[in-house]
């Protein structure tokens, strides 16, 4: 019976009503596993946590915020920095320097999406094998060496060429990163620290039009165009910040050498037991199996999940490189709209922060994710109703809206996905799965903001009004799928009752079934 009940408990994450969820470490087995799971001293599991009272857990958990978190949102801002300042280029003379007409500027934005996605699941296998430290450190200096080198770039070609070696570099950070949070912290407490480092995507729309404005001063320096520089700065910075990861990110709990070792051990252990009906032990040192990435990649869930990611990667990447274009074209200077493309970033961010927040705070992403999207639908529908550029105040007040809507839900959506796949290998597969397809969105949002269409951009925001649309009903029907399964799992457990259901299954039968156990239960 238990075996047609396809959804699963807290078991891998951990949730009761105050659902916590939880993992332990990425694949990496640490030598002294075995000494954290008996704890110090003669300590239980359970003494291990309970020796801590709520004041003393918040203090270690703010020494792993200060660690990893702004490490993390300093690496992403730095990645989409360089990999969004194309828009910002364009503007300062690399659209008439390469001759960049038609669809040329379009297919060197796209060709940047298909090793992006391409290379996503394979780089979260290599993290289980190496190091995290030591593979994102690789993925930073190979993205900063290729931005660098694509400000020596003279034509068409040499821009193509190098995009595509961009997305070949920059492809592996974002899945990395989103999964090595999910080892550190419970289930509602990720998508608050995701939303921190996620916001820098925010950040660096605005810190690339500033940079961008100021940059794009040293125009003949060296013989080089202001674009080149935009270009040439911007990749050296992860370069310089790459040598210092080795020393600085920390791997797993388990080897976290900041931490003391008492401190190791409460991290390791209340992830592990936060099961919410003390059954068996949750862990993320499985290994990765055929079995786990099938059940990954036949989980119509995630591909579900894809249609919400697809509104906001096809949103927001057509948007960030054409936004100062549009702003543009109302009418300013080519510095001054640098500069306003700030603060609409700006509000994007805090937005997104503060709804990571409330999302962690009442356990809910799906809400969070139709909110979003209803808001980027009223910023799309005001777009295309406006006469451009007849209005300049009214459509520049409604790109905050489009912005605001296209970045709110996305780290709702990862969130939901990460919160509801266990064991570890099938999330971190599941994981990167919904990444690697959702950016290739990217593919269509290079190409629906077309040139000859400035300044109302139909396609562009038509597009992004549909798709958003389309999250929304997505949104509804995976919110009523897991709550299906949660009110069947409710169900046998109330007519057969806990300890009997769990008889029938050995500690590590629940913990391979991982979303499948009757003790998991969804994320709504």
């Amino acid at each position: 019976m238990a075996q047609k009940i396809e959804e699963k408990q807290q078991f891998e994450y951990g949730a009761d009503d105050k659902h916590t969820e939880a993992q332990l470490t990425p694949d990496v087995e640490s030598k002294n596993s075995k000494e954290l799971k008996s704890g110090d001293g003669g300590l239980s599991n359970d003494d291990v946590v309970l020796q801590y009272d709520k004041h003393e857990a918040r203090r270690i958990l703010r020494k792993i915020d200060y660690r990893l978190i702004p490490l993390l949102g300093l690496l992403y801002l730095l990645a989409y920095l360089d990999r969004s300042n194309i828009g910002n280029a364009r503007i300062a003379g690399m659209y008439e320097d390469l001759e960049l007409y038609g669809l040329r500027y379009n297919t060197a934005l796209t060709v940047f999406f298909v090793p992006y996605a391409l290379f996503e699941v394979p780089s979260n296998i290599v993290l289980k094998m190496i190091r995290p430290s030591i593979w994102i450190s690789i993925l930073c200096f190979s993205w900063g060496l290729v931005m660098t080198l694509m400000g020596l770039v003279t034509s068409y070609e040499g821009l193509i060429a190098a995009r595509i070696f961009l997305g070949v570099t920059e492809a592996g950070f974002f899945p990395a990163a989103t999964y090595l949070l999910t080892i550190w912290y419970q289930r509602y407490e990720v998508q608050s620290r995701m939303a921190i480092f996620y916001a820098a995507a925010s950040l660096s729309g605005a810190f690339s039009g500033l940079l961008a404005f100021a940059i794009e001063k040293m125009d003949g320096i060296a013989g080089l165009a202001g674009w080149k520089w935009i270009f040439i700065l911007e990749g050296l910075a992860p370069v310089a910040v790459s040598f210092s990861l080795y020393f600085l990110l920390p791997d797993s709990p388990e080897t976290a050498k900041f931490l003391t070792k008492e401190e190791r051990e409460f991290v390791v252990n209340r992830i592990a037991l936060q099961t919410g009906t003390g059954h068996g032990r949750v862990t993320n040192s499985d290994k990765i199996t055929m079995a786990q990435i099938k059940s990954a990649f036949g989980d119509w869930r995630i591909w579900m999940a894809i249609l919400p990611f697809w509104a906001c990667s096809i949103g927001t990447y057509g948007f960030t490189a054409t936004v100062p274009v549009v702003v543009k074209q109302l009418g300013y200077t080519s510095s001054h709209a640098q500069l306003m493309t700030i603060p609409i970033y700006v509000v994007a961010m805090v937005s997104t922060v503060i709804v990571a927040f409330w999302a962690d705070h009442v356990q809910q992403r799906t809400p969070f994710i139709i909110g979003g999207f209803s808001i980027g639908v009223i910023g799309f529908i005001a777009e295309l109703a406006i006469p451009h550029p007849k209005y300049p105040g009214v459509t520049y007040f409604f790109l905050f809206l489009v912005a605001t809507g296209l970045y709110c839900p996305f780290t709702c959506i990862v969130t939901l996905i990460a919160n509801n796949l266990a064991p570890s290998s099938k999330r971190a597969v599941g994981m990167a799965l919904l990444i690697s397809v959702g950016n290739m969105g990217g593919i269509c949002g290079s190409n629906i903001y077309l040139a000859k269409q400035a300044p109302k951009y139909p396609v562009g925001f038509g597009v992004g009004l549909t798709t958003c649309v389309l999250g929304i009903i997505a949104a509804f029907v995976l919110r009523r799928e897991y709550s299906r399964q949660n009110q069947l799992r409710d169900a046998l457990i109330a007519q057969e009752g806990a300890e009997t259901l769990k008889a029938r299954y050995t500690d590590q039968e629940l913990l391979d079934l991982g979303d499948r156990s009757p003790f998991f239960r969804y994320t709504l």
